[in-house]
């Protein structure tokens, strides 16, 4: 099956176009060797051919400042590379044609069929902007297909392109060559073509000059490589710079002719950004739209989430009045039923964070976050890009820290990685959810104003503190001679595509309850047995010693049984686990069921609340009760006080800021650091700000 590359700068629109070609028949993986994401798709052409679309990373030319653009070069000159392409699409903003020359004239000269996709071109025609497509078809000699990604336009034009491409790949023979290596380049060309045995002059031309980065070279051909070039005093860098102004100057002047633009030459982007940009106004307006975002999680989600736990306590009624009364049928209901519904009742919740975010990359706003912030994140040792790591850490810390490969500086990628888990993500909401309730009432202020939304952005806000803080000492620390820049194209101001913003929505938290419910699921049954079951003897006894209680106090059948189920799990095996590292948390507020689901949570932050479910539905009579009820009726052993008071609620709700109670991040950050040095570092810096904050706040507040 031919393989199609879809490459492009960043901002050009290459999402929505793999959305238009694709559908759904969609894909996610990692790039062989490497935690870059993968997009890929099944393409039906015209006539039946059926093609595997492959969506590169955004990269602005082959010579890499990024990980992203390290990909797109390893895949380009390894023929041996499974998404080594048959052709490439060449997605390019019509409105911004000169920034995407460059990369695009690199491809065409390593010789694959192209063909230049113009996208973007409703916007071009709104703004008066005329591309003449045959000045740049006669320039390039490949096809060029003037399109629109978000409404498209032209998608069916650029599918017979690219089976018309496929059909006549000789065509790539008549493509323009773009640039002519000088002298000294063409010695060492001619050396590398012989010792790697290949043809193309431009891709032994990138060998020549990354030799070092490319993983696919062998040893020894890597070493003839190195030796050539210094016996030659190839100067990498000067002719790097040479060659990018050859080609500037070469497609520049071609361009001018090219695009015509009518009327005023102010765009509706260029006006809005002078207030969107603007050095005072910007983070203002961005806080006051990450406020509305953290409303509107609270506001909109109160009916569904209402729905999904009514669903819940239904379907565990309905299975425990048609099934057998038995262990399996407890399982079912007290186990599996209880630890998913306290996770999936927060999906709208999950759902609607994603669904906000994915309108703000969609209009372009994303992108003037990174320009906004870039000289403040770099106070505290950050960068720009930076800020689309920490927003999207917002969503799940996992591809926000994949995210970082953007940076090219070593240690403003590292400090971000190690900081992005204390952006408060998703699977916080359950836990920041339940127990908020217990801190702030649900009031609204001015008639507008939820109280639970403000501290849940006060939550949000401690926790981008606490991450500003912890790089500015880590830039302190970590030492690096490598200088910092921010090389960004603003895309224009437009509409979202509600197709891109569904599907994203589809993808993001269909990927979250898959992942999120595999771990509940096993955690949830396997938390019922330690639960349920314990050393015969200490069982037996919990349940005499429960009923003498319950006759003594003269309490009815319900009561006996409720009383006689906190005694078993106390005796259980998880009792036993809780009560083994409670002396550590009692310091903290917390009491050895808490610390049960501290230690099943670490699997996934999520898990807190299915853990709390589970333990608090064994034995329990009240089946309509919701989670937040039965931990509000919660009391201490012994003193029979309540457990979930304001000063424990606000201990626990600290500790879930700051803690690293996720075992995929650290595995993430293990693969994208190299080794398991950083992920101790980072666990062993935010256990210690979770424990010290939690302590404060509790033995402050307690």
């Amino acid at each position: 099956m031919s393989i199609i590359a879809l490459a492009g700068n960043p901002n050009s629109g290459k999402s929505s176009v793999f959305n238009q070609l694709t559908g759904l028949r969609q894909k996610v993986a990692n790039f062989p060797g490497v935690t870059v994401e993968k997009k890929s798709g099944k393409l039906l052409l015209h006539g039946g051919i059926e093609a595997t679309l492959i969506d590169l990373p955004g990269a602005y030319s082959l010579y890499p400042n990024s990980q992203d653009e390290q990909v797109v070069l390893n895949v380009l000159t390894n023929p041996a590379d499974e998404n080594y392409p048959d052709a490439v699409v060449y997605i390019a903003d019509v409105t911004n044609l000169e920034k995407h020359f460059l990369l695009l004239t690199q491809i065409i000269d390593l010789g694959f069929p192209c063909l230049l996709a113009l996208n973007m071109s409703d916007l071009a025609e709104k703004e008066g902007i005329r591309a003449d497509v045959k000045r740049l078809t006669d320039f390039l000699r490949i096809p060029v297909i003037p399109i629109s990604g978000r409404k498209g336009t032209n998608i069916h034009m650029l599918k017979e392109g690219i089976a018309v491409l496929l059909n006549d790949r000789t065509k790539a023979d008549k493509q323009a060559t773009l640039y002519q290596p000088v002298q000294s380049e063409q010695k060492v060309i001619d050396k590398v073509k012989g010792v790697l045995a290949v043809e193309n002059t431009y891709q032994a031309l990138l060998m020549a000059h990354h030799f070092k980065k490319l993983p696919f070279l062998a040893k020894e051909a890597r070493e003839q490589i190195e030796l050539i070039v210094r016996q030659a005093g190839f100067q990498d860098i000067r002719l790097q710079i040479a060659e990018t102004m050859a080609r500037y100057g070469t497609f520049t002047p071609v361009l001018r002719q090219t695009i015509s633009k009518n009327g005023d030459k102010t765009t509706t982007s260029d006006r809005l950004d002078a207030t969107l940009t603007h050095p005072y106004f910007a983070p203002l307006i961005f806080f006051a739209i990450m406020f509305l975002v953290f409303q509107a999680i609270f506001a909109w989600a109160e009916y569904p989430m209402n729905w999904i736990e009514q669903g819940f306590a239904w379907a565990s009624d309905f299975i425990k009045n048609v099934m057998p009364a038995g262990w399996f049928t407890n399982l079912l209901t007290d186990g599996v039923l209880s630890g998913l519904g306290g996770i999936l009742v927060f999906v709208p919740q999950i759902a609607i964070l994603f669904f906000l975010i994915a309108i703000l990359e969609e209009v372009g706003y994303m992108a003037r976050a990174v320009f906004i912030f870039d000289k403040i994140m770099q106070q505290f040792g950050l960068n720009g890009r930076s800020v689309v790591a920490l927003i999207s850490g917002g969503a799940c810390a996992i591809p926000a820290i994949m995210s970082t490969r953007t940076i090219g500086n070593w240690k403003e990628r590292l400090i971000t990685i190690l900081v992005t888990p204390l952006i408060s993500c998703s699977a916080r909401i359950p836990v920041y959810a339940v127990l908020i309730g217990f801190v702030v009432p649900s009031k609204t202020v001015a008639g507008l104003f939820n109280l639970q939304g403000l501290a849940f952005m006060g939550l949000y806000l401690l926790g981008i503190l606490a991450a500003l803080f912890s790089a500015y000492i880590f830039k302190k620390i970590l030492r690096s001679e490598e200088r910092s820049f921010l090389m960004l194209q603003l895309p224009p101001y437009r509409l979202p595509v509600w197709k891109n913003v569904w599907h994203t929505i589809y993808e993001k938290v269909g990927t979250f309850v898959w992942e999120a419910g595999k771990v509940i699921l096993l955690i949830s049954m396997v938390l019922w047995v330690l639960a349920s079951y314990g050393p015969p003897a200490k069982m037996e006894l919990a349940e005499k010693t429960a009923a003498e209680k319950a006759r003594q106090e003269n309490l009815g059948e319900t009561e006996t049984q409720d009383l006689i189920a906190a005694h078993r799990i106390e005796a259980s095996y998880a009792g036993h686990l809780g009560k083994l590292i409670e002396p550590a948390i009692r310091p903290l507020g917390f009491d050895w069921k808490i610390g049960i689901a501290l230690v099943t949570s670490f699997a996934a932050r999520e898990v807190f609340v299915g853990t709390m479910a589970t333990l608090y539905s064994i034995g329990s009579s009240d089946e309509e009760s919701t989670i937040h009820d039965k931990l509000s009726e919660a009391r201490r052993d012994g003193t029979g006080e309540l457990v979930y008071t304001p000063a424990t609620a606000l201990s626990l709700l600290i500790f879930y800021v700051f803690a690293m109670q996720c075992m995929s991040t650290l595995a993430v950050v293990k693969r994208e650091t190299g080794g398991w040095k950083w992920a101790i570092v980072q666990f062993a810096y935010m256990s210690a700000m979770a424990y010290l904050g939690s302590l404060f706040v509790y033995q402050t507040m307690g």
